[in-house]
């Protein structure tokens, strides 16, 4: 016991020592092999008073450490001697009545925004947070979500060699706080790397970017000051400033354009979206788009897809409705803006229809609450590719769920109108001008793909709602009458107008997939078809057969009324 009390005081006396001396502790190796020993021999002696007599030691280590921060450059063992310290903190500060959170706050913002680009500090930096995950979740709960924007920065230049240690801690990045400003940092991870990138040459250093980014931040701050309030006060758009605010080389992006410096934020604002106008970043953006593409960019263009199915499954799992809801329009804004590459934004694009659906499953209900950013996405059908899709989902969905179920009528009947507008302008050719353009094949086959998803819609929820049942009817009416219509819409309609004169059969093929008290005489139940003949089904009015049902019996006959 007697060798052991001799080690620990050797190295308390090192750092006992460095105390009185003025150059930074952590250029001294021995400092941090110190910091170590002492850390170990406390973990093994369990000894209060031995902790209590190294904690001030640490102390001091540490302030004079971040206190250096600014004045020297000591790479990567100034971050790995605070991270050192840190642990001890952690394991021992209840013992010393010590709170960590500012210390570990301080690391965040005076080192680790600086030394993110460094390998072994960002390495550590994961290690430390993948081993104290639950206590920090549990103690300092708002701590990785305040600094997702950081941890982001971390990973985009890291990537390659901490991909496991960063999927086991992300979850921890998403709160109540972080929750709506992460999705579009996520999306932006691409345009991220760009900003770095950019910081890369500008420095010519890799290792110095989280430097370089410190040192713009403090000299664009008064620039940026004022773009805020002249957008606050005139209503202009930060980075509207023309020709002036454009680098001589279009693959670069102006240091002290404000959005430019929103992506290289190292906190959470709390700020979900803001408005993305910037003529110097648009053209960074298409040139890093077109041009060869660094190892780091096409690592992040795979990281961001698989970081946003983590994000959907964590908020399917534990996101309260009042934050999905929020987000649900969110998803709607972004679909359509995002890192212009083909494969990247066709992963992103499909993991957000398939949220908004799951969303929708989960809580028909938003699909009413939701009713006005869901119609302005109904109008932008034909604005592009990725809007298209996305007001066919909608519509499918709207249809599904009954326009947010039988209790939701007036959101429903909104909804109905909307339907109806755009299957009166496809039909007048309002918008696509097909009667001059009748060889266009390919806008015949998407207005062609438009009208089913909406035909179908408008004869699903004017099932759930039996009050747009006349309405319902005129419109398909149009649709069966038209000579401009498909031939696949033309009997889509024809069916549905069949469909509508059986209640009952309606209901059973168009109404709600889930068990509801509402039923009509002759509805089947699906769930019983293990049970029951169901080859009574009239499907002549499904198929294209014409004329009278062959056979001779009702579909009352079969299926008792209840």
């Amino acid at each position: 016991m007697s060798d052991q009390e001799g080690d620990w005081d050797f190295y308390l006396r090192i750092l006992s020592n460095s105390a009185r001396d003025s150059t930074d502790p952590a250029s001294d190796p021995s400092i941090l092999q110190s910091v170590k020993k002492l850390h170990g021999f406390c973990k093994m002696e369990k000894s209060d008073d031995l902790v209590a007599r190294i904690y001030p030691q640490f102390n001091k280590v540490f302030h004079r450490s971040v206190a250096s921060l600014s004045q020297s450059e000591s790479g990567a063992s100034k971050g790995l001697l605070l991270l050192a310290i840190l642990q001890f903190f952690l394991d021992f500060g209840d013992m010393v009545l010590h709170d960590s959170d500012p210390s570990l706050r301080t690391f965040f913002r005076s080192c680790l925004s600086r030394e993110f680009s460094d390998a072994a500090v960002a390495e550590a930096t994961c290690e430390f947070l993948v081993v104290n995950q639950r206590k920090l979740l549990a103690s300092f709960p708002n701590l990785l979500p305040q600094f997702f924007p950081l941890l982001l920065k971390l990973i985009a230049w890291n990537w390659e060699k901490l991909e496991k240690s960063f999927l086991k801690i992300f979850p921890g990045l998403i709160s109540p706080g972080s929750f709506l400003p992460l999705f579009p940092s996520i999306v932006d991870l691409p345009i991220l790397v760009v900003a770095l990138e950019k910081v890369e040459r500008s420095s010519g250093s890799g290792s110095r970017v989280g430097g370089s980014i410190a040192s713009i931040q403090k000299s664009a701050a008064p620039e940026m000051l004022l773009a805020l309030m002249d957008e606050a006060y005139t209503g202009s758009t930060i980075g509207d400033g023309g020709d002036d605010s454009e680098s001589e080389d279009n693959n670069t992006i102006d240091v002290a354009d404000p959005l430019f410096l929103e992506l290289l934020k190292d906190e959470n604002d709390g700020l979900a979206e803001r408005h993305r106008a910037s003529p110097t970043l648009n053209a960074a953006l298409q040139a890093a788009a077109s041009g060869p593409r660094s190892e780091r960019m096409k690592q992040t263009l795979k990281i961001a897809p698989r970081l946003l199915d983590v994000y959907f499954s964590v908020t399917l799992r534990d996101a309260n409705d009042s934050l999905i809801c929020a987000l649900i329009p969110l998803l709607m804004t972004r679909n359509s803006t995002m890192f212009p590459d083909k494969i990247f934004s066709h992963e992103i694009r499909r993991r957000l229809l398939e949220f908004v659906l799951a969303a929708f499953q989960r809580s028909p209900n938003f699909i009413a609450l939701l009713k006005k950013p869901i119609i302005d996405r109904l109008g932008e059908a034909y604005d592009d590719v990725a809007k298209r899709e996305l007001a066919l989902q909608l519509c499918w969905a709207i249809g599904e769920y009954g326009g947010g179920g039988e209790s939701h009528k007036e959101a429903a009947r909104e909804l109905f109108e909307s339907l109806e507008l755009l299957v009166y302008e496809n039909l007048s050719s309002s918008r696509l001008g097909l009667r001059q353009e009748s060889g266009n094949g390919s806008r015949r086959t998407t207005q062609s793909r438009l009208l089913c998803f909406v035909v179908t819609a408008i004869a699903k929820l004017a099932t759930y709602h039996r009050e747009l049942l006349p309405r319902a009817r005129v419109a398909l009416g149009k649709v069966v009458k038209s000579r401009i219509s498909d031939a696949r819409v033309w009997r889509r309609a024809h069916d549905y107008l069949g469909l509508m004169n059986e209640p009952g059969i309606c209901w059973s093929l168009l109404g709600p997939s889930r068990v509801s008290e509402k039923r009509f005489p002759g509805t089947v139940n699906w769930s019983e078809g293990g049970q029951k003949m169901v080859a009574h089904i009239p499907f002549h009015i499904l198929s294209e057969q014409g004329g009278p049902p062959f056979h001779d019996f009702a579909f009352s006959d079969i299926i008792p009324k209840n």
